[in-house]
């Protein structure tokens, strides 16, 4: 019986996709903590801020709902004047999107305004890790509106895809998006304001995930989110090495040219 204590895998683990609550509570929180003390000054990072959406099509009416992003950078009414030391992380060279050209959807919404249930926060960038109610037919249609809302409102939308299972819903057409970054998982960002324009990066078993650029505001740098790092933490953390038999499959069967690689792993 094959148990391993530290993820054996130098990228995703497909075992971790049978307990993706539990991994996707784990994800969203370490991730939320790595890019808090980055951020620049005026900027917060936090879990699941609900957003009142209003729809406003014209001076006679006008609607609202309530969405849910998995992390929200948020954006303090009054700017600081300086920023602290600590303000942006350097950007090294090692790790670079796929950038790709994306056709953008008619708009629907003619006037969109987000606004945190505090009022005036500005919400800047959205972090979202996909869930398998996501990748449903109707859970996709209700994901896919909430992510039409967040772009077309002019808000940075970084998705990350770590399911193998269900509909494509990342915000870039699959006939778009470059070949060698479809699969087995996925991880896009869509930057305010280039909505014919996507970046896309690879993610696999076989090598680490990426460190994924993080766009915020228009003048500020980049920051990191440190994704493999982030998913072995979990890995320890959750003990899942004294749950999983990698004797056994996966809950969710590995694609036949997959199979090999994975298993090369397993048993050295």
């Amino acid at each position: 019986m094959k148990r391993f204590l530290k993820n054996p895998f130098p990228g995703m683990n497909p075992w971790l996709e049978g307990y993706w609550g539990d991994v996707h509570t784990k994800l969203t929180t370490y991730s939320c903590d790595a890019i808090q003390h980055a951020l620049p000054g005026g900027l917060q990072a936090r879990v699941e801020e609900y957003l009142a959406v209003e729809e406003q099509f014209g001076s006679a009416s006008s609607s609202s709902r309530r969405i849910s992003p998995d992390i929200s950078v948020l954006q303090s009414a009054v700017y600081p004047e300086s920023r602290s030391p600590t303000a942006t992380v350097a950007i090294d060279n090692a790790e670079e999107p796929f950038v790709f050209r994306r056709q953008s959807e008619p708009q629907t919404l003619r006037n969109i305004q987000i606004i945190d249930v505090k009022a005036g926060r500005r919400v800047v960038t959205v972090i979202e890790f996909l869930s398998p109610a996501n990748k449903t037919v109707r859970g996709r249609q209700h994901y896919q509106k909430k992510q039409r809302e967040l772009i077309e409102a002019s808000i940075n939308v970084v998705e990350i895809d770590l399911l193998r299972r269900g509909e494509w819903v990342i915000a870039a057409d699959e006939v778009d998006y470059p070949v060698h970054c479809r699969g087995p998982y996925r991880i896009c960002v869509t930057r305010a304001g280039t909505l014919d324009e996507g970046e896309a990066y690879p993610a696999s078993y076989g090598f680490p995930l990426p460190r994924v650029r993080i766009p915020l505001r228009k003048d500020d740098a980049d920051i990191r989110l440190p994704l493999q790092e982030l998913l072995n933490q979990s890995y320890e953390n959750g003990r899942y090495g004294e749950d999983f038999d990698y004797d056994l499959p996966p809950d969710i069967p590995l694609e036949p040219v997959d199979e090999k690689m994975v298993h090369e792993f397993l048993s050295q």
